[in-house]
């Protein structure tokens, strides 16, 4: 079995500490920490398997995470934890499903799967808008589209992705690129 190379990035350092020692203990893994992501850094962060960082630490770095996406574990405080992609843990959950987690994503970076992604333009175009925080009905005035076309495109978006808020759907849409992390 491949070794996994780890990262934490994040300026919290009870949670670094404490990933840190999780990931030692339950995986036998070397994981190395870093408070930000740093320009000099950026090569070596790159090259590991996982990337597991911090809501802040995402936002204030999507430049960096989002073409590493797929590689990349977001700590979140909230209950978006919804997505079947395992890309969001959350940190307030129970300890099981934490370790349940934490287990997919060492293994799916052992493994490095490139996901394809099969929403089409029209739904990427919905999706942008409805992590935006527009209605159904300002959706349809703004791509010149029904309200019913823009709820089938939902429907579609929530099989497809297997995320069902609007929060899941907004982080999913930032982690893309679909929309911009910072407020206007």
């Amino acid at each position: 079995m491949q070794t996994a190379n780890i990262a934490v990035i994040t300026r919290d350092t009870i949670l670094a500490i404490g990933l840190k020692h999780l990931m030692r203990n339950l995986f036998n893994i070397k994981v190395s920490v870093y408070d930000s992501v740093e320009e000099s850094q950026i090569t070596e962060l790159a090259n590991n398997d996982l990337l597991i960082t911090d809501s802040d630490g995402f936002s204030a770095n999507s430049g960096f995470f989002i073409p590493r996406r797929s590689r990349t574990l977001i700590i979140t405080s909230s209950e978006i934890c919804d997505d079947s992609n395992g890309m969001l843990l959350n940190r307030y959950a129970d300890e099981a499903s934490l370790i349940s987690q934490l287990t997919k994503a060492v293994d799916q970076s052992r493994d490095t799967p490139n996901t394809v992604n099969d929403l089409s333009q029209r739904e990427i175009d919905v999706l942008s808008q409805v992590a935006s925080g527009y209605t159904n009905k300002e959706i349809a005035d703004n791509l010149n589209i029904s309200v019913n076309t823009v709820l089938t495109h939902r429907k579609n978006i929530t099989a497809k992705l297997g995320i069902k808020s609007v929060s899941g759907l907004s982080v999913y849409a930032m982690m893309n690129g679909y929309i911009n992390s910072t407020l206007h």
